[in-house]
């Protein structure tokens, strides 16, 4: 009988060879054995042999020291990490003891987060351990709300070794990502070395159970029944690592999978410790065993004392002898076999002998199910039924179905059944559609199979077309067809889709298909067409509705009477009907009226005719005859006409009493009733009267409300005069009425036009002209009491006057008292010169400065510029003028534009002069001559001279800086001195000292210093040491090229740059030159010196950049020159430059130097 091998610890699964959909039905899984207390080890024989590869095929591996090469998804965590960092505080590595607390804390700033970020803690690389919380493991959270940071807790409680690893808290925010890593080392708090326990390798937890938050990694691998595989040697692993050279300890490792170093060496430390020899037993349980599902399981422990009782259990129960569990004794030998073992028998053992015990587990593995009969590819048509059979290893096995790499779940509601006959299972589909095409596969334990299954349609046959019809209106319209299929179908009209409805219905019964609408209407006419689905095929029928022709006179009395004023227009219009519409034909006294342009003519259109008398006459009286014909029939009416007047009475709408307007009779249909009450309502009804009398009133028409014109506006007055324009400005009228106001129009004419009247009640003078005369000025209504007269001559004298317009028209006009000059008022210059201008305007070099002067005067007057009495260079100091102020403005200033500015603003014979003193500063220069006066004791006296240049500002003060003669470093020994002579006490006998003076105005210090030339020796009392003299070395250099320029090619519209480097002593002084010509405050070049790297970089070059550039290096000891050529592609043409602003002469210039420097291509 073959003997069970042991479970191999940490197994990797090997990946299924399709998605790997987890099967419910197996009775335990990795991570639901009850937790152990011992300490997670790996036994010497926990890693058999093909593990090793296995393992190295994982993805997911990690080594838990940092020898191993980082992921690509460690490397993008790092790099999102340096990119976009979240923690304020990460957390720490730590250390505890067995038994111990221990808690990690993780802080983030949300002062730029407008929610919470989202924080995971990790064990090693994957292991989450949100889901690990339990009565170990406690994860916190909390939200501080004045510092505005969240903090993250892990704490873990009663540390146990296993523990100890590597461990990582990630943050996210959105795009942002950061990540820390931390260890935890977990020390033992006693010197025993545990028993080693192979079932603390495989131990699992669970949600629920008693232990729930251990950390341990095997409890995640899930047991999965792999491909058998050859059989190769056992290979002790822990043997080879006792013996092995401590150095070669990854080299194993790697070799045979063992992916936790960390673990690996702890247990390897332990194994060499001298194990504690057991009473009882000689030989104990191997730690695990493993087993098929079926096979035989012998369990062997050797007792040291022979006499020893000896009682197996299994989960805590003991076990008694019987077919399934058969007990020897060999010896000192005590051996238990499992029969036929089954997926129940997975479970704990352990056996005791006095008081002492050891225990094991047994792994039942179930035998993989494979697939016998492989899937076919089948081919169906719509609406069959679909069967997918295959057959497997054995009966009534767990088999998943799959769609296109999805699982099919059948139910009640799904339109796939499967069914199982011992081996034999099958995929049924009902009623197959297009959308059952796909690729299907069914998976088992140990195997796969799949097969493509194609549903298409039967092709189509048109057994009875669609026919045209012509349909009387109200009649039944049915359009019949019959197709080879029973499908179903859409009907459509004009492209629409058909609704049903009380009169449409639509009928499929098999391969027969109707569409019935009882009572056609004129809209029901139109192109049907029926679409089978599923296919492109069309039957199309055109139906056609037909209606006698009708006159509708329903709007006339019982004798078809109509009556009309006499000298009013009648248009009689009598709608007509039909389908298709009706030919209409008028006539009286058997005699046609034509449609034409008489004076009683008719007029056609498809839905009505109309009989127009232009003036009724009393001769118009009379019988007229319409006949209507078209191709469904043929009709006629007559209709009598009488002309006759009205008589028209009005009331208020709250009065009761009718009274007559109009005493002759009115022969028109409008009347405009006069004298009525402005804002009241009135009703007004009209009584039509012929040869016979006087018919009953018509009914009351809508209240309405008479409306009257406003007053006149008021205070009309001029507001300004130019030599071409007039302002006038009013005030609205005082009453405006129940009409509003809409806006006004202004009117005038010129002087020799009106003939003065007297003046009106206000006394002002009103002037009486023809409305012809009067010129109005605004085209649309003004709504503001303000407007401008343009285009009118100089020295002109206009009438003005304005009017207020509403719904009732327009006001009466106000006048303007006098006629108006049309010429423009002189108003002396005068210039406001602003309250911080008044005093000496100060600024430094560099700085802006950006003047705005208001001034006054009418007309716009002259203004001159002058700075010191002579004119101003305009290619320095921008000037900009308007109507009513002056701007100075310089971009960067310099002293040169320091002085008194003189602003001369003239109008005609009147002007005004303004001066405003503008002061530009700069830090001054260094103070002439710094002398030491004397020497005596600690103390230095110093005297020296005021600089030449005082920056354009007054000195305000000096500082003094002395250094030793051995460092030569400064240090300041006065500041903000006003006198030019100094003491300096306080100095240290026995150096030697050297003094430099600052000079200092209102912008700072100057750049450069005055030094002393000789120095200051504090000398000791006694003996005078002479110090030796040294010749000093001499650094000077003449500036030499160390890496030349090169020749550079460059894009048209981007930046070029040339590089060189220079070394000399002192600090040579670069030129850059483009064709021998320096280039000094050129916009479009930026030169840069920095550790003897000189660049020139050229901003966006055109083909006119190009040419030969040379940099030049010079200082005391010699001049150096280097030149390269720079070429740009992509030229521009001549317009193309001018277009640009470039000034023709260098257009010129470059074009004939591109032409010398390459004559082939010109």
């Amino acid at each position: 009988m073959p003997e069970p091998t042991k479970k191999e610890e940490n197994e990797v699964p090997t990946p299924a060879p399709a998605p790997p959909p987890e099967e419910p039905n197996k009775e335990k899984e990795a991570g639901t054995a009850p937790p152990k207390d011992e300490e997670e080890v790996f036994p010497p024989n926990a890693l058999p042999p093909g593990l090793c590869s296995r393992a190295l095929e994982r993805k997911d591996s990690e080594w838990s020291l940092g020898e191993s090469p980082a992921t690509e998804e460690q490397e993008k965590q790092n790099a999102n990490s340096q990119l976009s960092t979240l923690f304020v505080e990460k957390p720490q590595t730590g250390k505890v003891k067995v038994g111990g607390n221990i808690t990690f804390i993780a802080k983030v700033k949300a002062e730029d987060l407008l929610r919470k970020p989202s924080v995971k803690w990790f064990k090693g690389k994957w292991m989450d351990l949100a889901s690990k919380a339990g009565k170990h493991l406690q994860l916190k959270e909390t939200f501080e709300r004045q510092s505005r940071v969240y903090t993250f807790e892990m704490q873990i409680i009663k540390a146990k070794e296993n523990y100890a690893g590597n461990y990582r808290c990630e943050v996210t925010y959105k795009d942002k990502f950061d990540s820390c890593s931390f260890d935890l080392e977990v020390h033992e708090s006693t010197g025993t070395t545990p028993n080693i326990d192979i079932r603390s390798a495989f131990k699992r937890s669970g949600e629920g159970q008693e232990d729930a938050g251990e950390l341990d990694f095997s409890g995640l691998l899930k047991r999965r029944e792999v491909k058998q595989q050859e059989e190769e040697p056992e290979i002790d692993v822990w043997e080879l690592l006792k013996n092995a050279n401590p150095n070669e300890y990854e080299k194993i490792a790697f070799q045979y999978g063992i992916t936790d170093l960390r673990g690996m060496l702890k247990r390897l430390k332990r194994m060499r410790r001298v194990e504690k020899k057991s009473r009882a037993f000689a030989k104990i349980l191997d730690p695990a065993y493993q087993i098929d599902k079926g096979g035989r399981v012998r369990f062997v422990v050797e007792l040291a004392d022979p006499k020893l009782e000896v009682k197996w259990f299994k989960n805590g129960q003991e076990i008694r002898p019987s077919t399934k569990y058969i007990f020897e004794h060999k010896g000192s030998e005590r051996i238990m076999f499992i029969n036929n073992c089954a997926l129940t028998d997975d479970s704990e053992y352990y056996v005791t002998a006095g008081d002492e015990k050891c225990s094991t587990e047994l792994f039942v593995r179930e035998p993989p199910i494979m697939v016998t009969k492989l899937l076919e590819d089948t081919n169906a048509y719509c609406g069959e039924r679909v069967e997918l059979e295959c057959e497997v290893s054995e009966d009534d096995a767990n088999v998943k179905w799959f769609k296109n790499g999805e699982e099919i779940i059948p139910g009640p509601k799904s339109r796939y059944k499967v069914k199982v006959e011992g081996k034999k299972h099958t995929l049924i589909i009902e009623g197959a559609t297009k959308a059952d095409s796909a690729e299907y596969s069914v998976m088992t334990t140990g195997g796969q199979s799949s097969a493509k299954l194609s549903v298409d349609l039967r092709p189509l046959k048109i057994l009875t077309p669609l026919t045209d019809q012509t349909v009387k209106l109200g009649k039944e319209i049915c359009l019949k067809c019959e197709i080879s299929e029973n499908i179903s179908g859409k009907w459509t009209k004009n492209g629409l889709p058909v609704q049903e409805g009380d009169r449409l219905k639509v009928v499929h019964k098999g391969r027969i298909h109707k569409l019935v609408i009882d009572s056609a209407l004129i809209e029901d006419e139109g192109d049907y067409v029926f679409t089978p689905d599923a296919y492109s095929v069309t039957l199309p029928a055109k139906v056609h509705v037909i209606d006698p022709p009708k006159i509708i006179l329903d709007g006339l009395d019982a004798d078809n009477t109509v009556t009309v004023i006499a000298g009013n227009k009648l248009r009689l219009e009598i709608p007509i009907s039909g389908e298709p519409p009706p030919k209409a034909i008028w006539s009286r006294a058997d005699k046609a009226i034509t449609e034409g342009s008489g004076r009683i003519r008719a007029e056609s259109y498809p839905d009505s005719s109309s009989l127009i008398i232009d003036t009724a006459e009393r001769d118009d009286s009379g019988v007229y005859k319409i006949n209507l014909k078209n191709e469904a029939g043929e009709a006629y009416a007559n209709i009598k006409i009488k002309v006759v007047g009205y008589f028209i009475e009005r009331k208020k709408k709250q009065s009761s009493r009718w009274m007559r307007l109009n005493f002759d009779l009115c022969k028109e249909t409008t009347f405009e009733p006069k004298k009525m009450i402005e804002g009241v309502a009135y009703e007004v009804r009209i009584f039509a009267v012929n040869a016979i009398g006087i018919s009953k009133p018509s009914m009351p028409s809508k209240p309405f409300v008479p409306l009257a014109v406003t007053s006149p506006p008021t205070l009309l007055a001029v507001d300004s005069v130019t030599d071409t324009t007039v302002t006038m400005k009013w005030r609205p009228p005082d009453q405006i009425g129940a009409a509003g106001l809409d806006g006004y129009v202004l009117e005038y004419c010129f002087e020799g036009s009106t003939s003065e009247k007297q003046s009106d009640e206000n006394g002002e003078a009103a002037y009486d002209l023809p409305a012809e005369n009067w010129i109005v000025a605004n085209t649309d209504l003004i709504d503001k009491t303000k407007f401008t007269i343009t285009g009118l001559p100089t020295d002109a004298k206009i009438f003005v006057r304005v009017k207020a317009v509403n719904a009732a028209g327009a006001s009466e006009p106000k006048y303007y008292s006098q006629p108006i000059l049309v010429k423009e008022v002189i108003e002396p210059p005068k210039i406001r010169i602003p309250r911080h201008l008044k005093q000496t305007y100060i600024r430094r070099v560099g700085e802006a400065v950006n003047l705005v002067i208001p001034y006054q005067g009418k007309p716009r007057p002259e203004l001159t510029w002058k700075k010191d009495g002579a004119e101003i260079d305009k290619n320095q100091i921008n000037i900009r003028n308007s109507e009513t102020d002056t701007i100075i403005f310089i971009r960067k200033a310099e002293r040169s534009h320091s002085g008194k500015y003189d602003l001369q603003v003239k109008v005609e014979k009147f002007e005004e002069n303004a001066s405003i003193d503008i002061q530009i500063v700069d830090r001054p220069g260094p103070p002439q001559v710094v002398k030491i006066e004397d020497v005596w004791g600690e103390n230095v006296a110093l005297s020296w001279t005021p600089p030449k240049d005082d920056g354009n500002a007054a000195i305000t003060g000096y500082t003094i800086q002395k250094a030793d003669k051995k460092s030569m470093e400064w240090f300041t020994v006065i500041e903000h001195y006003h006198r030019t002579n100094a003491t300096i006490t306080e100095l240290v006998i026995g150096n030697e000292y050297y003094f430099r003076v600052f000079a200092e105005n209102m912008c700072g210090l100057s750049e450069d210093a005055t030094r002393t030339k000789e120095s200051a020796v504090i000398a000791k009392d006694g003996k005078v040491y002479k110090n030796p003299v040294y010749e000093d070395f001499d650094f000077t250099e003449a500036p030499m090229f160390t890496q030349p320029l090169v020749n550079t090619y460059a894009i048209a519209g981007y930046n070029a740059t040339l590089n060189c480097s220079v070394r000399g002593n002192p600090k040579p002084k670069i030129t850059w030159m483009k064709n021998k010509v320096a280039i000094v405050d050129d916009p479009r070049y930026r030169m840069f010196s920095n550790q003897g790297v000189c660049t020139l970089e050229i901003r966006k070059p055109s083909p006119y950049d190009g040419g030969t550039y040379c940099c030049k290096a010079v200082n005391d000891l010699g001049t150096v020159e280097i030149e390269c050529k720079l070429e740009v592609k992509g030229g521009l043409s001549f317009c193309r430059l001018l277009l640009q602003g470039v000034p023709p002469n260098i257009i010129d210039s470059y074009l004939r130097d591109l032409q010398s420097s390459n004559p082939e291509e010109y």
